[in-house]
């Protein structure tokens, strides 16, 4: 199929507040965004890539996780994202035992991760690379 490709595909997710998004990814979590002509965010990855962000009037946050940031130093990753206002623990330890900052240890079982989520309710999360 030469018609299909991959080429320039991007993912996409919702939000109730498109204000409340483009503030938080831009300044909470210092990424690159821009509003398109028909009033979405789009994410600029340093990657390439890109994120849209679209604002839909009966949102209802994932219930999944749907970005993703590999660091390099979780536990500075996460002192940074607390002094910006972002918190982090956001599962009970029942759910997933986190130490006080909500960093989820996985003693050589994966990535240390810590969750956290945007003003719609979307789970976030940055892990140990």
């Amino acid at each position: 199929m030469a018609a299909f490709t991959a080429d320039n595909a991007f993912s996409g997710f919702s939000v109730d507040d498109i204000d409340a998004a483009e503030e938080f990814y831009g300044t909470a979590l210092g990424l690159d965004v821009e509003r398109n002509a028909m009033g979405f965010l789009d994410l600029r990855l340093p990657s390439g890539g890109s994120i849209l962000v679209y604002s839909k009037p009966n949102h209802t946050p994932a219930s999944f996780t749907i970005l993703n940031f590999p660091v390099a130093d979780v536990d500075a990753a996460v002192d940074e994202l607390i002094a910006r206002g972002v918190q982090t623990k956001i599962y009970s330890d029942e759910e997933f035992p986190s130490d006080e900052r909500g960093i989820v240890r996985s003693n050589g079982r994966g990535p240390d991760i810590a969750w956290f989520r945007d003003p719609a309710g979307n789970v976030l999360a940055v892990m140990q690379a």
